[in-house]
């Protein structure tokens, strides 16, 4: 059999892997150009932003918050402080599973499912860049607990901050105020720029007033850091600047006296140095403990104050609306004196009631049976229900309000503290358009004492006081009395509010009230004369004894039979000396009774502490 050669094509196949060789080479050509294009891009055109993205990685801006503001009271004794303790933070956008981390923090540190849902609600509340704090004041023990487990919470630290801390308790709760943690509420009223770093936030008094004095400004510092976020080193700073220390009016053995004479009765005390309207008390009881609320109080606690029926979370000073009673006669009188209507030696008989024309209803004096025949500073220094009857029914209700409003009532007076009430100084106008009805002859007489629609607060009633011991000059009340920078020793001194001097044409009128209000505390008969015994000054002052509850013409009053919620409440206006005045008080007991024996008392406590005399017991 013949043997068959097969002869190879050497040139087709040589052509064959040249053109292979060829393609491959334009691919990988083409996939070089693609990288080397690329590359370009990355290390030319966007050089820049990834040069950005890179020192974020390693680069952190940290805020450096500003240290609060201090306060004191005029004596140098300091009110609120900042001291320093360890809080553990959390920065929601550094946590990768935030649900995890917070049961590995629940576990560690045994926080309730209530602590916990409040956690996650402020994590929601804020940004992911912002700090949450999950506990504060942590132990040395907590501290080296979360050191052992730091690595399996990223996103997670601890952080030395200084917080709020009120030394002196409930004793200026309601004056000097509180911060809190911010909320959604504060947000809205702040530059976030501004509070980077800041936990904490005025809420109430003169922290929440004099928030920009006290805050300060925020700094920063660019800090390197590892992949674990621990600091390495810091690259950039720019300082904090503290806020400014606060000096107030306020006198805190003045406070402590005016709190301790109110003793186990619910009230408010205002103190004021008239020439200068500085308040160097004011006191609100029940009160509570600001230090609860500084690093946030428990529902359960809050809920305990809130539902409190002696609301001690209320500012009676500002915001407690009392019947003004007979303090407000000798502005009445006042009025009937500047409007002609009476004159000093004018006289009115007190058979004890008093009737309208053409009417049988007895509208009836505190003194059962009538103080007889009497002049206008009888009528004061006795506090004689029928002259004032008399005297308001000559006036009408639409002279009595518009003078009555010269002098504040009804109106805020701009005290330095947030949230003021207005109070109600009744006119037809007001009647007609809130209640929709008309005004009645007998409301007039009852508004003339002070009884009726008349709703004062208590630092109104000090500061139309501070007007009339002062004849007519109108200083808004004002508890802040200086500024200081941080480091300085110097205080700048905040200016004083004066208003225009009340419309008073005959200045003998103011005289003729102010004597009468010393035959309160001086004269035979004042309903207040224990007041002014032993003094060698004197003091100006009214009694006021407001109804908590109507009664019947022909019932009587039982206070025997009564609950001590239903007992009148008992104020006391005073100012002193009367003929330069330096002091004035005005004092609300609530179910105190009796004006004469339950608030004057308390207003010669004041005093005698005040002009540095020994205190009565």
């Amino acid at each position: 059999m013949a043997t068959r050669f097969v002869l190879n094509d050497h040139f087709r196949e040589s052509r064959v892997v040249n053109d292979r060789l060829i393609f491959a080479a334009i691919i990988a050509g083409l996939l070089f150009a693609v990288v080397m294009a690329r590359l370009a891009i990355l290390q030319v055109m966007e050089h820049e932003h990834f040069e950005s993205l890179s020192k974020q990685n390693r680069i952190d801006i940290e805020p450096l918050p500003p240290q609060r503001g201090l306060i004191y009271d005029r004596n140098g004794v300091i009110l609120a402080e900042n001291i320093p303790t360890f809080s553990l933070e959390l920065t929601p956008e550094k946590v990768p599973d935030i649900e995890v981390t917070l049961q590995e923090i629940s576990r560690l540190f045994k926080m309730t499912e209530d602590e916990v849902s409040d956690i996650k609600q402020r994590i929601k509340q804020r940004r992911g860049f912002h700090q949450v704090v999950l506990r504060q004041r942590l132990t040395e023990q907590e501290v080296a607990k979360f050191s052992v487990n730091r690595h399996r919470l990223t996103g997670v630290d601890v952080v030395g901050r200084l917080i709020r801390h009120y030394p002196q308790g409930s004793l200026f709760a309601h004056t000097v105020g509180y911060v809190g943690r911010i909320n959604e509420r504060d947000q809205q009223r702040i530059d976030e720029k501004d509070y980077k770093g800041t936990l904490q936030i005025g809420k109430t008094g003169v922290e929440r007033y004099y928030e920009d004095t006290l805050h300060g400004e925020v700094g920063y510092r660019q800090v390197e850091t590892n992949v674990q976020g621990r600091v390495v080193r810091e690259l950039h700073s720019v300082p904090s600047i503290s806020g400014q220390d606060l000096f107030l009016h306020l006198d805190i053995h003045l406070q402590q006296v005016a709190s301790d004479a109110l003793g186990s009765f619910n009230g408010a005390i205002v103190a004021i140095e008239p020439k200068t309207g500085g308040v160097v008390a004011m006191v609100s009881k029940p009160d509570f403990d600001p230090n609860a609320f500084v690093t946030g109080i428990s529902t359960k606690d809050y809920a305990v104050l809130r539902d409190s029926i002696d609301r001690p979370l209320f500012n009676r000073a500002l915001r407690g609306h009392y019947p003004p009673g007979s303090t407000l006669k000798p502005f009445v009188a006042l009025a009937g004196l500047e409007l002609d209507v009476i004159s000093e030696q004018s006289k009115s008989f007190c058979p004890g009631w008093f009737t309208l024309p053409g009417h049988d209803h007895r509208y009836r004096c505190w003194k059962k049976h009538g103080h007889g025949h009497l002049n206008l500073k009888d009528a004061i220094s006795q506090s004689c229900d029928v002259y004032f009857y008399d005297l308001s029914h000559t006036l009408g209700i639409d002279r009595m309000h518009d003078f009555l409003n010269i002098f504040g009532f009804g109106q805020r007076t701009g005290v330095d503290i947030p949230s003021e009430s207005k109070g109600l100084s009744p006119s037809r106008e007001w009647k007609r358009a809130n209640r929709n009805l008309a005004w009645y002859p007998g409301e007039t007489l009852i508004s003339g004492i002070g009884q009726g629609f008349n709703q004062t607060t208590p630092i109104q009633l000090a500061h139309a006081t501070a007007t009339l011991s002062m004849r007519g000059i109108n200083i808004t009340p004002q508890v802040a009395r200086a500024r200081r920078d941080t480091g300085q020793s110097e205080l700048k001194l905040i200016a004083t509010k004066i208003s225009e001097a009340l419309p008073v044409e005959r200045s003998q009128n103011w005289e003729t009230i102010i004597d009468s209000m010393v035959e309160v505390t001086n004269g035979r008969r004042g309903t207040a004369r224990r007041v002014g015994k032993g003094l060698s000054f004197n003091v100006a002052g009214k009694t006021g004894t407001a109804q908590v509850f109507g009664i019947k013409q022909d019932e009587k009053y039982d206070v025997e039979t009564l609950e001590r919620k239903l007992h009148d409440h008992a104020l006391f206006i005073a100012f002193a000396p009367a003929e330069n005045p330096e002091f004035v008080v005005a004092i609300v007991v609530e179910n105190g009774g009796s004006g004469s024996r339950v608030a004057a008392p308390i207003a010669r406590k004041m005093i005698d502490q005040y002009f540095g005399l020994t205190v009565n017991e």
